[in-house]
């Protein structure tokens, strides 16, 4: 016989947030971390036909005779490589100039609303049940009355949302390629292609993620992405590792 289950006044509630943070965790244990990247780029018609360049630094924070300067420049050489262009010799007129700039930039504040899962653990019911206790004269069985409990149940309930603030930089990398034939006098170079690839996090260090915006821009390169997109890259993508091994 059942006597029905608890009064809902008495339902405990807890959030079990725990299970699905180690699930999480453990996906991208297995998986790796993979960067946000946003590629916007430009081209003109018959872009890939321009394949020999030369690389102009366009960071003012930087020297090219530096050591960050040439990794940098390294990286963007393997990624045009990627696409079939050379860096032309010395004393050889280039079919493009490739004017590079990256860095990180002003902090921002993000605001991103959370959702957490709340869960409410119900009593389980309680119900009286005869069972044999005990054995009498002649072996006679003797029967009592108890209250057995059952096990407990969680349910999810809803969510709980709140708002995360964080600081976050903007690391880029920008490459425009501009043509070399002459140009009526006072007009500037024409474009030949650009390639803008940004990422937002929280880290600030360029260094760590300028291999990653390279080699998302390799697809793009000399090509007209119309309009922005993004992607998301890991450190272990082909890509990476073709840009970080170098020429």
């Amino acid at each position: 016989m059942k006597t029905g289950s608890h009064p809902t006044s008495r339902r405990s509630f807890r959030r079990l947030a725990l299970v699905p943070l180690l699930l999480v965790a453990s996906g991208l244990f297995l998986g790796g971390c993979a960067t946000t990247v946003t590629v916007d780029s430009l081209a003109k018609p018959g872009a890939e036909q321009s394949i020999s360049y030369k690389i102009v630094n366009k960071n003012p924070l930087v020297t090219e005779d530096s050591l960050r300067y040439k990794e940098a420049a390294g990286y963007v050489k393997t990624a045009l490589s990627g696409k079939g262009l050379y860096e032309a010799p010395e004393n050889t007129k280039p079919d493009i100039v490739v004017n590079l700039d990256y860095g990180v930039g002003p902090p921002e504040i993000r605001r991103e609303t959370v959702s957490e899962p709340v869960y409410i653990e119900i009593p389980g019911e309680r119900r009286v049940e005869r069972v044999q206790t005990g054995t009498g004269p002649n072996n006679q069985p003797i029967y009592s009355t108890v209250v057995i409990q059952d096990p407990p149940t969680t349910h999810l309930a809803g969510y709980r949302d709140y708002i995360v603030t964080s600081i976050v930089y903007e690391k880029y990398l920008k490459m425009s390629a501009l043509s070399t034939e002459v140009v009526a006098e006072g007009r500037p170079p024409s474009e030949v292609w650009i390639v803008d690839v940004t990422s937002e996090g929280e880290s600030r260090d360029i260094r760590k993620n300028l291999p990653v915006l390279v080699a998302a821009s390799i697809e793009y390169i000399g090509k007209d992405s119309k309009g922005q997109k993004t992607i998301k890259i890991k450190d272990s993508d082909r890509d990476v590792v073709f840009v970080k091994k170098g020429m």
